[in-house]
């Protein structure tokens, strides 16, 4: 069984009586988010009877100012008194309760000096209200003063509507190099300043009907006892995933399984990345049995995609395994080599062929590799020292022989680290603990992989920034992206403008320089989205639905962050509890080629409860 999954998110405050999908008492007209209707009659209607008060949109008359009762104090509905100005006590600084400089916000968490800051929040720009009019001109006659009247509410409107889209600085934002774009809640574009993202153009194009289908959806495989299932792909015929002692492929767009790989035993680590339809995996030498179910993780071996074969699979010994075989924790393929590495140290193969290229070593420093992280490059998190004086090195690799091309040493206060990127090289870690939130991140650090010296350390605020790491595992991190030199970060969930839900965003930060851009792209009420590759100069994001939709997959141009939708799933129940059923954070998310696949990365005995009922291993959708 699964771990239970949290509420779907963005419900409302009190689910309907009766249990969630229950009948509830009608929406007003319109359905939920609606527009309030318009005053009765709309703009133009007649003038209220004498007596009556104006609705909206009608001219008032002036009203004389209005003092408060003898011995009411001043508050809403009555002019106040001037007031002196307020200044902080000795040594406060300005903050809440004490008035700003002119035009400058408030604090804000890693607002650089001088710079606006992005996000939500911002105050309204102020609206010039027309002149009344001067002289002793003819009086207008009442119908001229209602259609006046009107046309000044239609273009407060759209002169309202055009600056929440420019944004206050006018679509300019804090960095030049950036622009601004936002969406409303069902994903459509709007914004931005035109362009090419630095990393070109993205493979993924919007279907005719982005409208999607589920495709296939898989049981969970019968087991006795939590077990790993972690490892999935994706190739243009196949998509792969880790089953009970097997690699298993299934058809796209049926699901019937087309081979599978048997394995001694369970799959324990998996990497990410693949060359040539290439990928590694680590599993353990035999079957788990009863009463500990456990096999060390030992065993590492590649597998071809494209034809379901097990290329070569090795083992190891040294290190701090000593005689022993060693174990592994995770396995990346970088540059043409598989590695792997864990507490025992780091071992590496030639993905073709399976040759040693270095194993764990015994060394005065008591360093070893933690892991590795993979992709265009090969970079190791290696940790050093006696227990109570250990540090990390990130070292960027020769992928053929091992030897370091540069490194750099992480601050004290630093355990673990994980590997974002290799090429640009970012690595993020909790510097001395101090996230707090259980993300595994308080800063990123932006390194030249040719010097090892650090560009930029990016400071992430906890309460503001949602990209998480497990930080006992070097490349782990998800909910980021890394692209057209910049790193790309969901913000937390805030209150959206609706009457209920939350929603976010994603930002961007420059690694040549860590400081924020103006870059922004709003999920929209009841959404929340974060990346999960990057596509080209494109992110590609998930956005997570309301109680009473399906999931989006978006596509946002790195230039102009103009949202295009590629896939929404369907909202009906059934669909929904599917997809909700997946916990962000413990499931793996693929996008290619128009099709989304969702699967399990643990998976346990199902309860006699029935809460597993509505959950899968797997799920497929497609609008193909």
């Amino acid at each position: 069984m699964s771990q239970p999954p949290p509420p779907p998110p963005n419900q409302p405050p009190t689910p309907p009586q009766g249990g969630f999908g229950a009948p509830q008492d009608p929406p007003p007209q319109g359905g939920f988010g609606a527009p309030p209707p318009p005053p009765p009659g709309g703009f133009g209607a007649p003038t209220p009877p004498p007596g009556q008060p104006p609705a909206y949109g009608y001219p008032q008359a002036p009203q004389p100012p209005q003092t408060p009762p003898p011995g009411q104090p001043e508050g809403y509905g009555y002019p106040q008194a001037p007031q002196p100005p307020q200044t902080p006590p000795p040594g406060q600084p300005q903050g809440y309760g004490f008035p700003q400089a002119p035009g400058q916000p408030g604090p804000y968490p890693g607002q650089v000096p001088g710079q606006q800051p992005y996000g939500y929040g911002y105050p309204g720009a102020p609206v010039q209200q027309p002149a009344p009019p001067q002289g002793g001109g003819r009086k207008l006659s009442t119908q001229m003063q209602i259609i006046i009247a009107a046309a000044v509410a239609v273009v407060l409107i759209i002169a309202g509507g055009v600056w929440f889209a420019m944004g206050e600085d006018g679509g300019k934002g804090a960095d030049a190099k950036g622009t601004t774009g936002t969406t409303g809640g069902g994903g459509k574009g709007g914004g931005g300043g035109g362009g090419t993202a630095a990393d070109g153009p993205g493979k993924e194009k919007a279907p005719a009907n982005t409208a999607s289908k589920v495709a296939f959806q898989k049981p969970h495989p019968k087991v006795t006892y939590l077990t790993n299932v972690v490892g999935s792909w994706v190739t243009d015929k196949a998509y792969v995933k880790t089953g009970i002692n097997s690699i298993v492929a299934y058809d796209l767009d049926k699901g019937t399984e087309l081979w599978t790989i048997p394995l001694p035993g369970q799959v324990c680590a998996a990497s990410r990345h693949t060359e040539g339809n290439r990928t590694a995996i680590a599993f353990e030498p035999a079957k788990a049995t009863p009463p500990k179910n456990f096999q060390p993780c030992s065993e590492v071996g590649a597998i071809d995609l494209s034809t379901g074969k097990l290329l070569w699979s090795k083992s190891v010994t040294g290190g701090q395994g000593g005689d022993d075989k060693a174990r592994f924790n995770e396995v990346t393929v970088g540059a043409g080599t598989v590695a792997a590495g864990g507490t025992d140290g780091g071992a590496a193969w030639d993905l073709a062929t399976g040759k040693e290229r270095w194993k764990p070593q015994v060394n005065a420093e008591q360093c070893y590799d933690m892991g590795y992280g993979g992709g265009a490059g090969l970079v190791a998190a290696r940790k050093c020292g006696p227990y109570d004086q250990q540090y990390v090195i990130i070292q960027n690799l020769d992928p053929a022989t091992g030897a370091p091309l540069s490194q750099f040493k992480m601050p004290t206060g630093v355990e673990y680290a994980s590997v974002v990127s290799t090429k640009p090289l970012v690595v993020a870690a909790d510097v001395g603990d101090s996230a707090g939130d259980g993300s595994g991140i308080s800063d990123f650090f932006s390194i030249d992989e040719k010097t090892g010296k650090l560009k930029a350390k990016i400071a992430v605020d906890a309460d503001r920034f949602a990209a998480e790491c497990d930080v006992t595992e070097v490349e782990s991190c998800i909910k980021v992206a890394v692209g057209n030199g910049r790193i790309y970060l969901p913000t937390e969930d805030h209150e959206g403008s609706g009457e209920y839900g939350q929603t976010n965003e994603i930002v961007s930060f420059e690694l040549a320089t860590g400081k924020p851009t103006s870059d922004k792209s709003d999920a929209g009420d009841r959404y929340s989205m974060f990346p999960l590759r990057m596509d080209g100069g494109n992110i590609l994001a998930y956005k997570e639905p309301p109680y009473d939709k399906g999931g989006q997959i978006v596509s946002i141009d790195g230039a102009t962050m103009k949202q295009t939708v590629l896939m929404e799933n369907p909202g009906v129940e059934s669909v929904r509890r599917a997809e909700s059923s997946f916990s962000v954070g413990h499931s793996e998310m693929l996008f290619s080629g128009g099709r989304l696949f969702i699967s399990e990365m643990m998976i346990s005995e199902p309860s006699d409860s029935g809460v597993d009922d509505d959950q899968f291993y797997m799920i497929g959708y497609t609008t193909n």
